[in-house]
């Protein structure tokens, strides 16, 4: 099932997109009663979907991102696969929708795209154990992980590298039927592919890291967890449109503008 979040009107709700673009008519979106994070009924109205406006399909109270988590990129950028996963944050303040524009930051001359599967948490979840990792998923979305690339070497510390507003571009909507596994997993910038790779190349699953990030930290429903970025990363730049593709969930896609 794939769970939109939209604006219609000024009127903000969720909804179940139905049909593929080929279909006479076009992808449509059937309108929810309540929030798909609890039982939940279809309204039956359903509206085209090229009428509304995608937004973020989660509002999170937290971004739980990882790093180094394909060797392939750890290399690249001449790092090692870390022991323990790198963990680090994106504040609810970075995260836009597919079709939003990525405000290219004042503070760096070097951003990256990176490509990521996105975890959206369903429920309130603590401590998990492995096995009962699948119970607090809600399902999965396309992520890009912006990285002012000059601030994270200079810094250090990834706070601001990382969490610039709108630097993480979610969507365009959830999948709640997905095995993760083996995703294809791509970047594209003005229809130029840079990143190429399968979630099957992880160092360590979805479920490895519900684990570790739940042993310190209760999740909420709507938080996401990065999962990394395959091989491939590379610059972005004011003009450009990034679109980050995964198999079996869609393409989200950002155009770069400059800041205000």
């Amino acid at each position: 099932m794939r769970i939109a979040r939209f604006s219609i009107d000024g009127t903000v709700g969720f909804g179940v997109v139905e049909g593929e673009p080929t279909d006479e008519g076009g992808l449509q979106l059937d309108i929810i009663k309540g929030h798909p994070f609890a039982d939940f009924e279809r309204s039956g109205h359903r509206v085209p979907l090229d009428k509304v406006r995608l937004l973020p399909p989660v509002l999170p109270s937290k971004v739980v991102a990882i790093g180094r988590n394909y060797a392939e990129h750890a290399r690249e950028l001449e790092n090692e696969v870390p022991d323990v996963p790198v963990t680090f944050f994106k504040p609810s303040t970075s995260v836009i929708g597919s079709g939003d524009e990525i405000g290219y930051p004042s503070t760096s001359s070097e951003v990256h795209h990176e490509a990521e599967l996105a975890v959206v948490i369903g429920r309130l979840c603590r401590d998990v154990p492995r096995e009962r990792a699948h119970e607090v998923i809600l399902g999965y979305t396309c992520a890009n992980d912006l990285t002012a690339r000059d601030l994270q070497r200079r810094e250090g510390q990834w706070g601001r590298a990382k969490g610039f507003d709108n630097s993480c571009p979610l969507g365009p909507w959830i999948e709640t039927e997905l095995d993760p596994k083996d995703l294809a997993i791509m970047c594209t910038v003005n229809g130029e592919q840079r990143q190429l790779g399968r979630t099957s190349e992880m160092v360590r699953s979805v479920e490895d890291l519900i684990v570790h990030i739940t042993e310190s930290m209760t999740l909420l429903p709507q938080d996401v967890i990065l999962t990394g970025t395959p091989a491939g990363v590379g610059p972005v730049r004011v003009g450009d449109t990034v679109a980050v593709s995964i198999e079996g969930i869609g393409t989200l896609t950002n155009k770069v503008v400059r800041r205000d």
